[in-house]
């Protein structure tokens, strides 16, 4: 997904980011899972934040709460996580078809 000087554009920018915040969330929320019965063990998390400046999200896990999992609980993140992938990928696409239709335009 690059333009025609060589550097992503904008949107490709904020998908990529979103993508990969997504994939943090899935990640972090298998690892809750694959701790489930470890004693005192306590939640991981995803904190994600809107990045202006660079276009997109910022995205970083931390813990917090008390020990333990709810496994309903990261049953509906790990569903959540796989829509905000869904809907970067889409951003990604469109944004692959503009380039594409801008391209054909031009020539």
């Amino acid at each position: 997904m690059a333009d025609t000087m060589g550097t992503m554009t904008p949107l490709a920018s904020i998908a990529r980011s979103g993508l990969q915040a997504a994939q943090l969330r899935l990640d972090s929320s298998a690892h809750n899972v694959a701790n489930l019965g470890t004693p005192g063990f306590a939640r991981q998390a995803v904190d994600q934040q809107a990045a202006p400046a660079q276009g997109g999200v910022q995205a970083r896990t931390g813990r917090f709460g008390q020990p333990g999992v709810a496994l309903e609980a990261e049953a509906v993140e790990q569903m959540a996580a796989t829509y905000a992938f869904k809907a970067s990928l889409l951003v990604l696409r469109t944004a692959d078809e503009m380039a594409g239709s801008l391209l054909d335009v031009c020539a």
